[in-house]
């Protein structure tokens, strides 16, 4: 399993031009199997991934997402092994 967070390093309103895209390219991610969940920080300074498969894949995965691919926002990546869930959430376990 691997986080990703988000960092913004525009403004939001330069952020919306692309953020059409960025949705579908998360929908898809979820469709495909590679993302378990998306959402943004609070504040809206960035945001965060839920990736499934190897570091290096989540990353090269993550590099074709539309603020990426236009340099709107920096990636820090953590690997985590779930091991404890809650009920329902299984499929989060390594």
């Amino acid at each position: 399993m691997i986080i990703a967070l988000l960092t913004y390093k525009v403004s939001t309103e330069e952020l919306d031009q692309y953020i059409d895209a960025h949705r579908d390219w998360l929908k898809e991610s979820i469709a495909a199997g590679r993302l378990l969940a998306a959402g943004r920080k609070v504040p809206r300074t960035g945001g965060m991934l839920l990736a499934r498969g190897e570091l290096d894949e989540v990353k090269a995965w993550a590099a074709t997402d539309p603020f990426a691919v236009n340099g709107l926002a920096d990636y820090d990546f953590t690997e985590v092994a779930v091991t404890l869930t809650a009920e329902g959430l299984d499929a989060l376990k390594s």
